[in-house]
């Protein structure tokens, strides 16, 4: 117990820490500006990264992980409080981690295996270009100044590392924000700073229950919501696991992380703040600065409550162009390059599943959209392929007698190839179809033989079933009409 515990918590206090410190100075603008997209005063997203970052470092499946309020989830937030105000969002941020915490014990994680690598590596690159794509607002219209602050705060974080003894103790986005920060004040020059994103909270959080009426027709307005939240939610965390999984070599629980999200959702919710999940860019900052346990999410959850409730004046003084240089850092860092000249060596099929992923969640700015794309699309290039590799073969053992020999996975997607396999023009006394090496999955197999075998028998011709493995046997025996007359009667229209 001792052992793992520390293991799980003190086993890299340093690098924890700052990494932790880094993470929270990253998070602030974030949360102002995800406030800002659905509609609700800074603070709701401040609290609600601070009591996220918080629980979800205890009850979390996955160690290093940062979870807060997210850009994906706020925008499934507007309509919501545009229509029904600040407190039915609390509402539907409850029921979006009571749902999370049942797909936790209904074990839904686990459907994360139908989601292929390619999908994947899609849903990492868009991402990556979505994070990119949020920092154009702040380079866009602005004096040369950003641009020479931006620029010297991606050499501090690509140089600073290759300094002796230093480089490698203090990770280098601190250094940026830091360094960028104090020139800042001892310049004076006119750049957005971390102020200008919104008032930053004076006062801790308190606990709020949603004044709401507790009736059907709140349930109603809040559960469709809440539904989406908790998919979008659910599937941002699972694919951030996997990533930081990958970058990490350590598994993770995801179906304690789906209950982790569920409590942070509740906890967050009571606490005045708004719905949130795991963010893949703070996470990729965190690892990259050295954390690893779950101390480092704790401290970038408590440090940053501390730092806008206790320092914000200076805080408010972070220009933006530091924080800007962190996520280019952060976008850079989360793109899969590989997957660049991966695409000569895979097949198109798999380029095509990564590339609509990638489209589709950048063209409409939702993670869930792009990976549901992604998925549909590798099942049914799956299907293909594997509908594809059917044989057939014919053999006549004497005159009047013909042999058939199914080599196979008979289903949906090769039923029709199956049944164009058999020739019913030449009349036969005896038919064997020999299916020791096929394997029947569904309805529809199911029926393509019903057909074969019932028309074999309208042209006289004696038809015997052979080599059904067990499972096939099952549903073959469950589902198969070919020795009912009634049910044959009906299948062929009654002629």
């Amino acid at each position: 117990m001792y052992a793992t515990m520390k293991q799980s918590w003190f086993s890299n206090l340093k690098g924890d820490t700052l990494a932790g410190i880094v993470v929270a100075l990253a998070l602030i603008p974030e949360a102002i500006a995800f406030s800002i997209i659905a509609g609700v005063d800074p603070k709701i997203g401040l609290y609600a990264s601070f009591s996220m970052a918080v629980i979800i470092a205890f009850a979390g499946g996955r160690p290093g992980m940062i979870s807060a309020a997210t850009g994906a989830m706020a925008l499934l937030m507007v309509t919501l409080v545009k229509e029904h105000g600040l407190q039915y969002l609390l509402a539907a941020t409850l029921l979006t981690g009571v749902l999370q915490v049942l797909a936790g014990y209904l074990r839904l994680a686990d459907l994360m295996r139908f989601v292929s690598r390619s999908v994947v590596t899609g849903f990492v690159n868009a991402l990556a270009i979505l994070i990119f794509m949020a920092q154009l607002p702040e380079l866009t219209g602005v004096t040369w100044h950003v641009y020479a602050m931006t620029a010297a705060g991606l050499a501090i974080i690509y140089g600073f590392p290759y300094l002796p003894k230093i480089g490698k103790s203090i990770p280098s986005p601190l250094v940026c924000i830091l360094v960028l920060t104090a020139v800042y004040l001892l310049t004076g020059m006119e750049i957005r700073t971390v102020g200008d994103m919104g008032e930053l909270p004076d006062t801790l959080p308190v606990f709020l229950w949603p004044q709401v009426p507790l009736t059907l027709e709140t349930l109603m307005i809040i559960l469709p919501y809440s539904i989406m939240l908790t998919v979008v939610g659910l599937l941002e965390s699972m694919m951030t696991a996997t990533i930081v999984d990958d970058l990490t070599d350590t598994p993770s629980d995801k179906n304690r992380e789906c209950k982790g999200q569920g409590l942070a959702n509740i906890g967050t919710g009571l606490l005045g703040g708004m719905a949130g999940c795991a963010m893949i860019g703070q996470s990729v900052i965190n690892i990259k600065s050295g954390g690893r346990t779950r101390l480092s999410t704790l401290i970038a959850g408590v440090v940053l409550l501390l730092m806008v409730v206790f320092l914000a004046d200076w805080v408010s003084q972070i220009p933006m162009a530091a924080l800007v240089a962190v996520m280019i850092m952060v976008s850079i860092g989360t793109f899969s390059w590989s997957s660049i000249k991966d695409l000569k060596k895979h097949p198109m099929s798999t380029n095509m599943v990564m590339l609509a992923t990638v489209a589709v969640t950048v063209g409409t700015h939702n993670l869930a959209i792009g990976v549901f794309v992604g998925v549909l699309l590798a099942a049914m290039n799956f299907a293909n392929k594997v509908g594809n590799i059917l044989y057939v073969g014919v053999e006549t053992p004497q005159e009047g007698q013909r042999t058939y020999r199914v080599v196979g996975q008979v289903f949906f997607a090769s039923s029709e190839r199956f049944a164009k396999a058999f020739d019913f023009k030449e009349a036969v006394e005896r038919v064997t179809i020999d299916l020791s090496r096929a394997h029947f999955w569904d309805i529809t197999a199911v029926q393509a033989l019903d057909r074969i075998v019932i028309k074999f028998r309208r042209e006289g011709s004696e038809v015997e079933l052979l080599g059904l493995n067990e499972a096939s046997a099952t549903i073959v025996d469950r589902y198969a009409m070919h020795d009912d007359p009634e049910a044959v009667e009906k299948l062929m229209g009654g002629h």
